[in-house]
């Protein structure tokens, strides 16, 4: 069966590839943990022929897991090859074809991982995600599920989480989806894997968190106390091994930077200019020598666990130690292509260090004492839904003008209602045009779709929202302004989302810290971004589903108690600013595939180069989410250092 039966793409070069559908049961969700149980993989050709099928089960060694969603008893795969038996056969089917599944990355970890137990090299260069292809068509579907996508596409699916029938489906699905692709002419979101086929490749084991809160620094000859933020530098006596690990069970915090929230710094040479030794000095940080340190190990006094701290007023969303927010940084956010990638066999690129306040000087750009507050979002400002009319169903894409015209009109559109719209999707019902707009490569399109097509006027005195307009899934989501907040009604996954228009000029990265009380990250594994996708404990991941769209998936339930706030920004890499990169689509989700629960459209920003786009934070019992819009003009190192985070 051709995979464009409704819109033949063999003779479009972007369309047109080697592909190979695969679909994957595991034993879990943690791909460093967790098992193949059984594979699937279908191959075919740029005209749509299928060239090639193969599937079977795996025996992990392991126990299958929830066997009453896959329905994989350790008894059916008894007898099953082992994953490195088979891998062979699978590399060969995926060797020079872009690898294509329903939530891409989750599949390709697992494969990435198992091809690196099996010491092979896991032959996938480019990746394509169905869910990420769908996020761009917008489809009205209930959700972008495989079973709401296949219904939707009036696919059959005859058995669920069953590997071969799902691939099928997928086939189905992604036939239709290619299709409409093709009609909208929108790019393909096709990502580029990341170096991970090495055999050596294997995660880092996670830090224990520590269970205390910091509270702060010891009195002058007085004990030292669990919680305290100790850090280490220079030669020891003591193997480092060692003498971390003795720090750890007496229940200090063994951080890998200093800071101004550090409790004391262990060097036998004060004087020995490393980048500690000298941020402990600027920052007044007491310094103790290896032998008085290990004297005062023996006497640790108690600490506060963190379940026992008091609420506090959540910060406003300026880092500590950054530089003031850009004051044209009103009201946007850009979001990201895919993020830069070292080259095989290239390490991560060196970060340079930003200038040192002397000592007795404040913090490069932080608000001047006796000066006023730069203007900040309210904290607390709640959601405010959109009205039904009259744009309760519109979602208007605006084209031409300049940055601050198109970013004026998409706010207007908010205000009446609707939601903005950044990319030509089937769920645009309308688009404004601007002073030169007509020669967007998109009107072409727009045209071909007969949409309604409006001048700048439209926004002052709107029609009334039609009344067979069909509801959208972006209908139901809350809009937010600048600073809106919303509760979180549950404290399990969700995902934050952040799209923009294609780029060629530019790469944009986006990345997560996770923050304790003293808004400081607890090691530098919760700085999570392209070279480091996950935190140490799981719970924070960064998923790369194209080059124009980005998420951080937070699993709240499994943030170590310290975690006060996850904050989400983007940074422009090069010369480029976020007002070169326009508008920046986000969206909050319960999920990979739900629908969303609110979006925001972050498009105020100019001579940015970097952005808070949101976070993710407790206020007393709840969690809450914040879409913040804070823009700065510094680069993305100054802001990783302001939250402590160690960087070469």
């Amino acid at each position: 069966m051709p995979l464009a039966a409704a819109l033949d793409v063999s003779h479009l070069p972007d369309y047109a590839y080697d592909w190979a559908l695969v679909d994957v049961e595991t034993s879990g969700l943690i791909a460093r943990r967790d098992r193949i149980l059984s594979i699937a993989v279908l191959t075919f050709g740029p005209d749509g022929t299928q060239t090639g099928e193969y599937s079977t089960l795996v025996n992990p060694g392991c126990d299958p897991g929830p066997v009453h969603i896959h329905g994989l008893t350790a008894e059916r795969l008894r007898g099953a090859p082992a994953f490195e038996q088979v891998a062979g056969r699978i590399g060969a089917l995926l060797q020079d074809r872009v690898m294509v599944a329903h939530n891409a990355q989750f599949d390709y970890d697992f494969l990435a991982h198992e091809f690196a137990r099996a010491r092979l090299c896991l032959p996938v260069n480019q990746r394509l995600c169905t869910l990420a292809l769908n996020r761009r068509v917008e489809p009205p579907a209930a959700d972008l599920s495989l079973a709401s996508l296949a219904a939707h596409y009036g696919v059959p699916q005859t058995r669920a989480h069953d590997a071969l029938d799902d691939t099928r489906v997928l086939a189905g699905i992604f036939r239709s989806s290619l299709s409409e692709a093709a009609r909208l002419d929108v790019p393909l979101p096709l990502v580029p894997c990341p170096p991970r086929q090495d055999p050596r490749f294997a995660p880092k084991p996670p830090k224990s968190p520590c269970a205390y809160r910091n509270p702060g620094r010891p009195a002058p000859g007085g004990p030292l106390v669990q919680g305290m933020k100790i850090a280490v530098t220079g030669e020891t006596a003591t193997s480092r091994a060692e003498l971390v690990a003795r720090a750890v069970a007496a229940g200090l915090n063994i951080m890998s930077s200093v800071s101004r929230h550090t409790s004391a710094l262990v060097t036998n040479d004060a004087a020995s200019g490393s980048a500690k030794a000298r941020r402990a000095i600027a920052e007044g940080v007491p310094i103790l020598d290896e032998r008085t340190f290990l004297g005062l190990l023996s006497e640790v006094r108690p600490g506060t666990p963190h379940e026992q701290q008091p609420s506090k007023k959540i910060p406003e969303a300026t880092p500590p130690d950054a530089p003031t927010p850009s004051p044209t940084a009103t009201a946007a956010v850009t979001a990201v292509p895919e993020p830069r990638r070292p080259e095989p066999g290239q390490s991560a690129p060196r970060r340079p260090e930003p200038e040192r306040p002397e000592p007795g000087q404040s913090a490069p750009g932080r608000p001047d004492p006796e000066g006023p507050e730069p203007s900040r979002p309210d904290p607390e400002r709640p959601a405010a839904r959109r009205p039904a009319r009259p744009f309760g169903r519109r979602r208007v894409l605006v084209l031409g003008g300049t940055h601050e015209e198109a970013s004026a009109a998409r706010s207007r559109v908010v205000e009446l209602g609707g939601a903005a719209a950044i990319n030509l999707s089937a769920s645009v019902t309308d688009v404004v045009l601007l002073p030169g707009g007509e020669l967007d490569r998109r009107m072409n399109r727009v045209t071909s779709l007969e949409l309604p097509v409006h001048a700048p006027g439209w926004l002052g005195d709107p029609s009334a929202e039609p009344a067979d307009a069909p509801a959208r899934d972006g209908a139901t989501a809350d809009v937010l302004p600048r600073g809106g907040v919303i509760d979180l009604p549950t404290a399990g996954r969700w995902h934050v989302s952040a799209s923009w228009a294609q780029q060629t000029n530019c790469e944009i990265d986006v990345v997560a810290f996770v923050l304790d009380e003293d808004e400081q990250v607890s090691c530098d594994g919760d700085f999570v971004f392209y070279g480091a996708p996950e935190s140490p404990d799981g719970a924070t991941r960064l998923l790369c589903d194209g080059p124009t769209e980005q998420s951080i998936a937070v699993d709240l339930a499994a943030l170590p108690p310290a975690a006060r706030r996850i904050a989400i920004a983007a940074a422009v890499d090069g010369a480029a600013t976020f007002g070169d990169v326009g508008a920046v689509h986000l969206s909050l989700a319960p999920g990979v595939d739900a629908p969303a629960a609110a979006q925001a459209t972050l498009d105020a920003a100019t001579s940015e180069r970097t952005l808070l786009l949101a976070e993710i934070y407790r206020r007393g019992p709840r969690w809450r989410f914040r879409a913040v819009g804070q823009g700065y003009d510094h680069g993305l190192e100054a802001l990783v250092r302001g939250y402590g985070v160690d960087v070469e």
